[in-house]
């Protein structure tokens, strides 16, 4: 992971520390070097040296692909946008036969900001205290249940005729917004949690997944936008997509107990929490998670995630997805249809995905480097430099000294970028610099910085928007 860390620690490896080198091992558990087929071991957890192959990357790819579902749900909503204008709109035209948008259109990305990240924040506490009392099994299958069913109701809702109800549709859009984001981070931050027991390079497939669950959003939304007639029939083949990805993530979750890869792990993990329950004497499998000794090591990763994710949901989507092409009026599909879908969502998300995967070959800054909180402070330029864009409407702020094109396209592309490397290198951090039977409540706890990082900035985004 850096010059610092063992080389055990790689994140090709299958090695699975009780404790980073540069903490103190907790009582009743033996060091790393300890040998643990020696009879005189402590009872203390065997620390896992080696495990069986990961048969054709199985596992890899089925925590990849739960990545791609933990934030799927999310990104639907955010990257259908032409299909909210369309629903949300007035249903009187304008002289150019265009829909006249309507305040719940115009300022539709920030309620929905709004709506999936409150309830987000709510649920990982939940998650916190439901850490021992439900299997994550539980909780997992649970989340990705509901998740479905809303989104088979949003499915059936795109051919209904909603022209003299917007009001409550777009009560029932903001429900559903909220239960699938709550569900989803209960559902996360669970597979984060279980992530946390497995070789480093499992959290990062995770995490990668996530960012391609953004990608393949605006991939979808792009293509069946330009295949479909209208965008009822692309909005209705769109949300289809995701219900199948739902029931995939479903799917191969129920396999993953039947690998013998992960199957090594989570009985290690399993023995791991039953010895130390048993060593504390009255610690139950129904008790909380002790909460100080994870903010005693990771409260610094954790602000440091809060305020990446905070800059980053500030101005995507409310304010970067408001930015016009400047050649708006040549009538060209580039400059007017597919100009958000491809610089906003698409970009953002394909440079959110790379930085993400670039962690699994470069780990640095370390977790107790002071250059990291350095960085992750330098993104606060991001913010200013979107509203010097060509976002539309403007009231206040009447000049725009980042017209052209370009600059929207860098922006987003940086924003990504460092959104992704930044944000994964704290989330797989955390859970590896606590004792490994604490490394699940880690990663629920990593789940609500990111959350409440991800609240704060969208309440932040409507204040921008009105200030532009």
């Amino acid at each position: 992971m850096g010059s610092t860390e063992p080389a055990a620690n790689n994140l090709n490896s299958s090695y699975v520390p009780n404790a980073p080198d540069d903490l103190d091992v907790p009582e009743g558990e033996e060091s790393d070097d300890h040998d643990p087929l020696l009879p005189s071991q402590p009872s203390g957890p065997v620390a896992v040296r080696y495990s069986p192959d990961d048969s054709y990357n199985l596992v890899y790819i089925i925590f990849f692909l739960m990545g791609i579902g933990s934030l799927l749900p999310w990104n639907f909503f955010v990257t259908a946008k032409s299909y909210w204008l369309h629903k949300l709109s007035n249903a009187t035209h304008d002289g150019g036969g265009e829909e006249q948008h309507s305040q719940l259109s115009d300022y539709f990305e920030s309620y929905i900001s709004i709506a999936s990240t409150v309830p987000s924040v709510l649920c990982l506490i939940l998650n916190y205290f439901l850490v021992n009392r439900f299997s994550a099994d539980v909780r997992i299958i649970f989340s990705l249940v509901l998740i479905l069913l809303v989104f088979v109701v949003t499915t059936v809702l795109v051919k209904v005729d909603t022209t003299n109800y917007r009001m409550e549709f777009f009560a029932i859009t903001m429900a559903s917004v909220a239960v699938v984001s709550g569900a989803s981070n209960v559902f996360s931050g669970s597979v984060f949690g279980i992530s946390g027991h497995f070789p480093m390079r499992i959290s990062q497939a995770l995490i990668s997944g996530q960012a391609m669950g953004g990608t393949l959003s605006a991939v979808f939304s792009i293509v069946e936008m330009a295949a479909a007639k209208d965008v009822t029939d692309s909005a209705l083949a769109y949300f289809l997509t995701a219900d199948v990805l739902i029931i995939l993530c479903i799917i191969t979750y129920l396999l993953l107990p039947k690998l013998d890869f992960s199957r090594h792990y989570m009985q290690t993990a399993a023995s791991s929490h039953s010895v130390t329950s048993q060593a504390g004497g009255t610690q139950s499998r129904a008790s909380v998670p002790p909460l100080s000794p994870i903010l005693r090591k990771t409260w610094l990763l954790g602000l440091c995630v809060f305020y990446v994710f905070f800059i980053s949901i500030t101005v995507f989507p409310a304010v970067s997805s408001g930015i016009q092409s400047i050649d708006k009026d040549s009538g060209s599909p580039l400059t007017t249809t597919y100009f958000v879908p491809l610089t906003c969502f698409l970009l953002y998300n394909a440079a959110d995905f790379c930085g993400r995967q670039a962690t699994a070959w470069i780990q640095v800054p370390g977790p107790k480097s002071h250059i990291l909180p350095a960085l992750v402070l330098c993104r606060t330029i991001i913010v200013p430099l979107f509203m010097l864009c060509n976002f539309q409407p403007r009231e206040h702020l009447l000049t725009v000294p980042f017209a052209y094109d370009v600059y929207p396209v860098v922006l987003n592309c940086v924003l990504g970028l460092t959104n992704g490397y930044l944000g994964t290198l704290l989330m797989i951090y955390g859970p590896k610099v606590v004792p490994r039977e604490l490394a699940e409540a880690t990663g629920v706890v990593m789940s609500f910085f990111l959350a409440l990082g991800l609240a704060f900035g969208s309440l932040f985004s409507m204040v921008i928007v009105h200030c532009i």
